[in-house]
């Protein structure tokens, strides 16, 4: 390396770092993480190994959007969680993280679950497989006469809220057949199509044994299915405003013009509830141990409670993983009953057949999962937790449907509801360098307290109104809360997370319609 980019390089490290640190104070749970910030290239950043990391930890990023994003408390919950026992290769944050519980959200760790690694649910979070659908239909824009009508009755027919009132309700039978099948059992019900499960990840079932659930996550799921939920969830119409690989976007079957539906939503209460369950289980084997928490039994010193983790083979970590994927399979089963609804609903409107919606993929981006990766040129079982991050395959991987062979899992990044949303792909062939891994947004720059204190909703509303793009929410501090100015820019994001090789472009989505709980 040259010694001008050298010096180019040490000058944005130090003006990034500066930049941080005028955010606010040191926080304790990572600290010092600056002092051993060193820059990789144009979109990496990497924390070197110090103090009781098990690993480096990587931050997708430049200099200016590590010094406009950081609140020092991300970056250190990064550091915090490459302590986490059995650490595999590095741990990474995506271009949209931002403060989460005990991980960042937009994190990426893995651990070995053949020597000492961990699975711990603050790596996943409370919306168990919260992912993100996208759905193609056959219309332009111009075959829809009336936009503001379709989003009227859409947001009086897709059931949304914190309440969960209008879901689908299920037996005791019924529902756990859906924890143990997934989209195949909404399917079976008559909420969704069998076709459609070859273009949802994992072909929407994870597969396990044990799906015994609390008897309050039970009756949480019993009336939730087909809803959306509140905060960041949303049904939004889509046009295809620009595609810019033209053979992903074939094999995803988008073109310009086209509109789209794109749901995200996860497992609801059911998956909130499991989550719940679990965290306190696993927090109360924890203890403090002066500035750390340690659990004797395990033979495990934490940072922080919120990282309570389990050896992935103990009874406890497995009772974690099982009902984890259960409450996974309810998400997969819940998008499949929001696809139905919004199937009949452009039916009754604008005379679309079912088969005129298909899915064109549906990702988790709130899970954990047993992959086997290479690390350090050696095989590894790999407990990969993915908390706001999207899984990323490569084209030549034999989970993927033959149509994406040679082109990439389709990647969908939802951004706001008054910009874009970007479809990506994966590597053509072979895996991406985090774990095959990408982002899963834009990330949050405001807190929802901030936002509500800083934007009208009713102002956003009109504002978005003028912009052609109809807004139906239930609650009204949720407009503020989820409003653009809330949010970092997806387009940076998405430059960002192409040039750091972990997914490119195939086509940018603009909002037309948005139904928020």
């Amino acid at each position: 390396m040259c010694n001008r980019l050298k010096s180019k390089r040490k000058t944005l490290e130090e003006e990034a770092v500066r930049l941080a640190g005028q955010t606010g104070g040191e926080s304790s749970m990572g600290e010092g993480w600056k002092d051993h910030l060193e820059q990789v290239d144009d979109a990496l950043f990497r924390i070197a190994q110090h103090g009781d990391m098990n690993a480096d930890a990587m931050l997708v990023a430049d200099a200016a959007h590590l010094a406009a994003n950081s609140d020092d408390r991300s970056p250190g919950q990064l550091v915090n969680t490459a302590m986490l026992p059995g650490v595999v290769g590095e741990a990474w944050a995506m271009a949209d993280f931002h403060y989460g519980y005990g991980f960042p959200i937009g994190g990426v760790v893995a651990t070995d679950i053949d020597g000492d690694g961990v699975i711990s649910p603050g790596g996943v979070g409370f919306d168990i497989n919260c992912g993100v659908r996208l759905c193609a239909t056959e219309l332009t824009l111009d075959q829809i006469p009336d936009m503001a009508a379709l989003a009227k009755r859409l947001a009086n027919r897709i059931p949304a809220g914190a309440s969960g009132k209008g879901g689908v309700i299920l037996s005791e039978g019924e529902l756990q057949t859906v924890l143990e099948e997934g989209a195949s059992a909404s399917a079976d019900l008559g909420w969704g199509f069998h076709e459609d499960i070859a273009n949802i990840e994992s072909n929407g079932l994870l597969e396990g044994e044990d799906r015994t659930l609390t008897e309050r996550a039970m009756k949480r799921g019993s009336k939730s299915l087909g809803t959306l939920g509140s905060g960041n969830h949303f049904l939004e119409l889509q046009v295809v405003e620009k595609v810019v690989d033209q053979q992903a976007a074939a094999a995803f079957g988008l073109r310009e013009g086209q509109v789209c539906a794109m749901i995200h939503t996860g497992s609801r209460g059911l998956g909130h509830q499991v989550c719940s369950d679990h965290v306190a289980a696993l927090e109360s084997r924890y203890r403090g141990h002066g500035d750390s928490w340690r659990s004797d039994e395990w033979d495990i010193t934490l940072p922080d409670r919120q990282l309570a983790a389990a050896p992935f083979y103990s009874k406890e970590g497995q009772a974690y993983f099982e009902a984890m994927q259960a409450a996974g399979n309810f998400a997969f089963a819940n998008r499949s009953a929001l696809t139905q609804r919004l199937r009949q609903n452009l039916e009754a409107v604008l005379g679309v057949a079912d088969a005129e919606v298909s899915v064109v993929y549906d990702v988790c981006h709130n899970i954990a999962k047993v992959e086997q990766h290479v690390i350090h040129g050696s095989s590894c079982n790999c407990c990969v937790h993915r908390k706001g991050a999207t899984r990323a395959l490569g084209g030549d991987h034999p989970e993927l449907a033959s149509r994406f062979s040679g082109v990439g899992q389709p990647v969908l990044i939802p951004g706001d509801m008054g910009t874009a949303s970007w479809v990506l792909a994966g590597p053509k062939t072979g895996s991406n360098k985090a774990f095959t891994s990408s982002c899963h947004g834009a990330g949050r720059q405001l807190s929802r307290s901030a936002a509500r204190k800083r934007i009208s909703s009713e102002e956003l509303q009109q504002t978005l109104k003028a912009q052609g793009i109809h807004v139906h929410a239930r609650t009204p501090n949720v407009l503020a809360e989820e409003a653009p100015g809330a949010y970092k820019d997806v387009d940076e994001v998405i430059r960002l997370t192409s040039a750091a090789g972990l997914a490119r472009p195939v086509a940018r989505m603009r909002p037309l319609a948005v139904i928020k709980g």
